[in-house]
């Protein structure tokens, strides 16, 4: 697959990624923008509401019916945190002309509807419908609510809200409920043009359309978008460490305790760092998986995450609370030992087939290369996943050594249950 990338607009960019392993074409259309907590829950929101209907297809019934009208086609909204970018916007599939019964061309009017969406949306009285608008603040405020409930994900949310206080980055892409709650249609009107006009538009299309066809159907679908001037996405900066490593205790109904840590990352060999993770916790040979939690039985799960545009590595963890100090201490021996080089080879060579096997299966999947590239985009990087691919394995044992020195404990989050001794 060769990638190529066109401008079609002012700050519109379109992706194209010629395919013919896929019998599907997909696309998607994402609005960059900076993760704010004052429009983290508009850009949330807006898509949601976008989705419900066009002027042509003013509700759901018919936009579904558009929609099987080009064999089932799928539209779908979406909102990500990509580095300290906030992506909203659509994503589509199609199966592509070669299979459709009578060769009928797909990508024009799906591609058509996708742009109707954004640009041509179902109003009331010059302002998105208020019913729309009151029913997907429900569902989102839902979906925020049910982070709550999922008590590894709130905690692991937590745990970045406090490491990354002041930075865009402990920023919840979903928005907070009392935010949420406040919007009304008229605000989210007034921000929804805002963003049509002054964010940056990324386009991107997977699939066995030529070039100059995937091309003239986006500009077809997007030509009365009127833009302004927009800034560039500026790359996250390095987290800035604590000093002292601050930890913050808090209490809920839970049956078991919540532990998660969060580690600064003094090295620029990121792709060391990378394998370093996955020797600690990123897999199920990880030194935290096999000693900590099968070994020891410290805990119920025990992993670790590296955020590479942030520099930082975090670790998750579920344990009985009176197991609170051991498991401190066993995590922190693990991480000693990859910082003193020691490890057996099969652990190396494990760590680096799992890096192997997830970068080769991102060709395996439409949707995999668009959130990879995506990525790419919002890290301020231009890097394809076989480069990268190259890079990791020239990785040695040494230079993993080296980077893991350079990881220092930040932050400590522990979300015990209601009048326990935290230890």
């Amino acid at each position: 697959m060769k990638r190529i990338r066109t401008r079609l607009l002012p700050e519109v960019y379109l992706t194209c990624l010629p395919a013919a392993k896929f019998k599907t074409d997909f696309l998607s259309v994402q609005f960059f923008a900076p993760l704010r907590a004052e429009t983290a829950g508009l850009n949330a929101l807006l898509p949601a509401v976008l989705e419900r209907g066009t002027r042509r297809c003013p509700d759901m019934q018919r936009l579904s019916a558009a929609e099987d009208l080009l064999y089932g086609a799928s539209i779908s909204h979406s909102v990500r945190k990509r580095a300290e970018c906030q992506l909203w916007g659509f994503v589509a599939t199609a199966i592509d002309d070669a299979f459709t019964p009578g060769g009928e061309r797909l990508l024009e009017p799906l591609t058509d509807l996708v742009g109707d969406l954004i640009c041509d949306p179902s109003t009331e009285d010059g302002l998105l419908r208020r019913d729309y608008v009151s029913s997907e603040k429900t569902n989102l405020i839902d979906l925020i609510r049910s982070t709550v409930n999922d008590k590894r994900t709130f905690a692991g949310k937590r745990l970045l809200e406090e490491m990354c206080r002041g930075e865009a980055y402990g920023i919840s892409h979903l928005g907070e409920e009392e935010a949420v709650g406040a919007i009304t249609p008229s605000i989210l009107t007034t921000h929804y043009r805002r963003q049509l006009a002054a964010s940056r538009l990324e386009l991107y299309y997977c699939g066995r359309a030529e070039q100059g066809r995937v091309e003239d159907a986006f500009r077809r679908a997007f030509e009365g978008l009127q833009r302004e001037e927009t800034a560039p996405i500026a790359p996250a900066p390095p987290h800035r460490p604590a000093g002292e490593v601050r930890v913050v205790r808090e209490q809920m109904d839970v049956s078991q305790g919540k532990l998660c840590l969060g580690y600064g990352v003094d090295s620029e060999d990121k792709d060391a760092v990378l394998v370093m993770d996955m020797l600690f916790g990123g897999t199920s040979n990880s030194k935290l998986f096999l000693n900590v939690r099968e070994k020891l039985s410290l805990c119920y799960y025990a992993s670790s995450a590296y955020h590479r545009a942030k520099n930082i590595i975090t670790v998750s963890s579920g344990i009985e609370t009176a197991n609170y100090r051991k498991a401190m201490d066993e995590i922190a021996r693990q991480l000693a030992a990859i910082q003193r080089g020691e490890w057996e080879d099969w652990e190396f060579a494990a760590a680096m087939s799992s890096l192997k096997n997830a970068y080769q299966a991102i060709f395996d999947s439409a949707s995999q290369l668009e959130d990879f590239y995506m990525g790419q985009i919002a890290a301020g990087q231009d890097r394809e996943p076989e480069e990268m691919l190259r890079d990791i394995l020239t990785v040695t044992p040494e230079r993993v050594a080296e980077a893991a020195k350079r990881v220092r404990l930040d932050t400590v989050y522990f979300l015990t249950g209601k009048e326990e001794d935290n230890g």
